[in-house]
């Protein structure tokens, strides 16, 4: 199993226990592009072209809605081939 999939296997069991920075690495291995940011407020886009606004909660880690917004328009992108 690679790094990229270890990750992946990680986001799927406990969303909320990916660090900030491990989401943002999770992110970057799938594809996913980052556009900007404003504040707190990271912008990422799929392959697919979909938006995914991201930022920390306190103390660095990913907030594990968003992790399970990604996984969700990851898994779509997959089975429709966007990817």
């Amino acid at each position: 199993m690679t790094k990229a999939e270890k990750l992946l296997a990680k986001a799927r069991n406990a969303p909320s226990g990916l660090s900030f920075s491990q989401f943002e690495t999770l992110l970057s291995q799938s594809g996913w592009v980052f556009d900007h940011q404003k504040g707190s407020h990271r912008v990422w886009h799929s392959p697919g072209r979909f938006r995914l606004p991201v930022q920390p909660r306190p103390g660095g880690k990913a907030k594990g809605y968003q992790v399970r917004q990604f996984l969700t328009q990851h898994d779509k992108e997959m089975r429709n081939g966007s990817v």
